[in-house]
C-alpha cells in the first residue's frame, strides 16, 4: 500500500521528520451498524487525549464500532470467550488515521477468530513527538481501565494481546507493566527509538511486561529502538536498511519512513501467508551471514521462533529466555519471506590469499546470489543465502570464482573444491547435498551444475 506523501513527521534534533501515515477513506457501513472511522486532528488539537476503542469482529470486520463509556461492549459483538487483540498506533504529527490499519485488522480477523480493538489516540500522538511520548503514560492508564472492564465480563489476563506500532509499542509495554506481566502478549512493531534507547523498564516495552514478548526490529540506525525489549527481539535484515527502500535522501518521505513501516507490512504479510518469516538466534547479523548461526538449539532447543500469530512466536521451552537476538532476511516486496540455506566450498588445496566464491541459486523464475571467502590458507568457506522458493525447488546452481586484483593481465588461475548447500535449520548432516564431483573454476568464468534435492 503507497503511503501519502504528507503522513506524519518527526520532531528530533530540532527538526520536523515524516513520521506518520495517512488517511484511507473506510468502508461504506453495513445496514443497521454505526460505523465509526477513525478522528482527524490537527497541529493545534494535538495535546488533548480523546482516546477511542473501536471494536472489530469476524461478523463485520469492515464496521469499526465506537466503545462508549456507558455502553455494553456486548451488545456490539463483543465474544468474551475468544481471544482479545488490542492495535495501537504510533506518532500521528499530522492527526490523520494510520493508512495501513484497515488492512492491518483485516488481516487478523482473517488469520484468528478474535476480538480486535483498535486504539484511535490521534489527538494525543499528534502535533511534536516530546507531547505524544508525555500522553504515552495517560494512554496506558486509559487502556488499562478499558481492560479491566473486559475481565469483568470474563475475559481472562492470557487471552489478550497487545500489538504496537513504533511509539504503540510503549504504551503497550506500559499496559503491560501496570498489570504485572501478566498480559497474554505484547508484539512491537519496529518500536520507536527516540527517548527510549535510555529509559527505564517502567518507561519501555520490556520482557516482563507480558507472559511472551516479541520485537521485529526494521529501522534500528533511525527511527527504532537499537536494543532488545522483548524474550524475542527479531532483526530483519540485520534491523536496518531494508531492501525495496530508497537509500538516498533524494527520495524524501519514503526515505525517511520506509525502513521503520516495514515492520507493520511484514507482519501483515506474516498474518496472510503461509510462508516462512522464521529467524535463528545469534551474537550479530555479520557472523549470522558467515554461516555460524544455523539452527535454534541455543536457547531455543531447535524450536526456531517464527514472526506471525503462532503460540510464543513457535519457541516451545520454559522458562522463556530474555532478550534474545533472532536474525532473518527478505526480499523487497511482499510477501517478503525466504527460505534460508547454507553454502558451502571446501578447496582442494591451500591458496596463500583470500578466495571469493560467488553462488547463484536458480529456479523456474527467481535467481538468488551469495558471495563466500574462504580465508588464506584455510579450505572451507561459507555463508547463507536466502532465496522464495523452497530449495528442492532450485534446479540449477552457478559457481563463479572472482578475479585477484591482477588488472595488467587476465587472472587465470583455477581452483578446485567441492560444493554443499543444507536447509536452515541445520540439525544433522542427512539433509547436506553436494555435487557428486570436486568443481574446477577459472577466475571469471560461471561453472553451472544441476541440483537435485528432494522435497520433504
Amino acid at each position: 500500500m503507497a503511503p501519502d506523501p504528507w503522513e506524519g513527521c518527526f520532531w528530533s534534533w530540532g527538526l520536523l521528520l515524516w513520521l506518520s501515515v495517512g488517511s484511507t477513506g473506510d468502508a461504506p457501513p453495513t445496514p443497521q451498524t454505526k460505523c465509526t472511522d477513525f478522528q482527524n486532528a490537527n497541529l493545534l488539537q494535538g495535546t488533548n487525549l480523546k482516546a477511542h476503542f473501536l471494536l472489530f469482529t469476524p461478523s463485520d470486520p469492515l464496521c469499526g464500532q465506537l466503545v462508549e463509556e456507558s455502553s455494553d461492549i456486548r451488545n456490539l459483538g463483543f465474544n468474551a470467550t475468544l481471544g482479545t487483540k488490542l492495535v495501537i498506533h504510533g506518532f500521528r504529527a499530522l492527526g490523520t488515521k494510520p493508512s495501513w490499519i484497515d488492512k492491518f485488522i483485516s488481516a487478523l480477523l482473517q488469520a484468528a477468530d478474535a476480538n480486535v480493538i483498535a486504539v484511535d489516540w490521534v489527538y494525543g500522538s499528534t502535533g511534536v513527538y516530546f507531547s505524544a511520548v508525555e500522553n504515552v503514560v495517560k494512554l496506558g492508564l486509559e487502556i488499562s481501565r478499558f481492560l479491566r472492564k473486559l475481565l469483568v465480563l470474563g475475559v481472562s489476563e492470557s487471552s489478550i494481546h497487545i500489538i504496537g506500532v513504533s511509539l504503540g509499542a510503549h504504551v503497550g509495554g506500559m499496559v503491560g507493566h501496570f498489570y504485572k506481566g501478566q498480559l497474554g502478549q505484547i508484539t512491537g512493531l519496529d518500536p520507536a527509538g527516540p527517548e527510549y534507547t535510555r529509559a527505564s523498564l517502567e518507561e519501555r516495552l520490556d520482557p516482563g511486561d507480558a507472559l511472551f514478548v516479541e520485537a521485529i526490529h526494521t529501522d534500528t540506525d533511525n527511527l527504532g529502538i537499537r536494543i532488545p525489549v522483548g524474550h524475542v527481539d527479531y532483526y530483519v535484515n540485520g534491523g536496518q536498511d531494508q531492501p525495496g527502500c530508497p537509500t538516498s535522501i533524494s527520495a524524501g518521505y519514503s526515505y525517511l519512513i520506509c525502513d521503520h513501516m516495514r515492520a507493520v507490512h511484514i507482519y501483515i504479510s506474516a498474518l496472510e501467508n503461509s510462508c516462512p518469516l522464521m529467524a535463528f538466534p545469534c551474537t550479530s547479523y555479520k557472523v549470522f551471514l558467515a554461516g555460524h548461526c544455523l539452527d535454534c538449539f541455543n536457547p531455543f532447543l531447535l524450536s526456531c521462533p517464527r514472526i506471525g500469530l503462532v503460540e510464543q512466536g513457535g519457541v516451545k521451552i520454559e522458562p522463556l529466555p530474555k532478550e534474545v537476538k533472532v536474525y532473518l532476511l527478505t526480499t523487497s516486496t511482499a510477501p517478503y519471506c525466504v527460505h534460508h540455506s547454507l553454502v558451502e566450498f571446501y578447496l582442494l588445496k591451500l591458496r596463500n590469499q583470500d578466495t571469493c566464491i560467488t553462488v547463484t541459486f536458480l529456479s523456474s523464475s527467481v535467481t538468488s546470489s551469495v558471495t563466500i571467502t574462504i580465508p588464506r590458507q584455510q579450505r572451507h568457506g561459507k555463508g547463507i543465502i536466502a532465496h522464495p522458493s523452497p530449495q528442492c525447488q532450485i534446479n540449477q546452481v552457478k559457481l563463479k570464482f572472482q578475479p585477484s586484483n591482477r588488472v595488467w593481465k587476465k587472472d587465470r588461475t583455477i581452483v578446485i573444491g567441492m560444493f554443499c548447500t543444507a536447509p536452515l535449520p541445520v540439525h544433522d548432516n542427512r539433509r547436506t547435498v553436494c555435487l557428486p564431483e570436486p568443481v574446477n573454476l577459472q577466475a571469471s568464468e560461471t561453472v553451472s551444475h544441476d541440483l537435485k534435492i528432494t522435497c520433504i
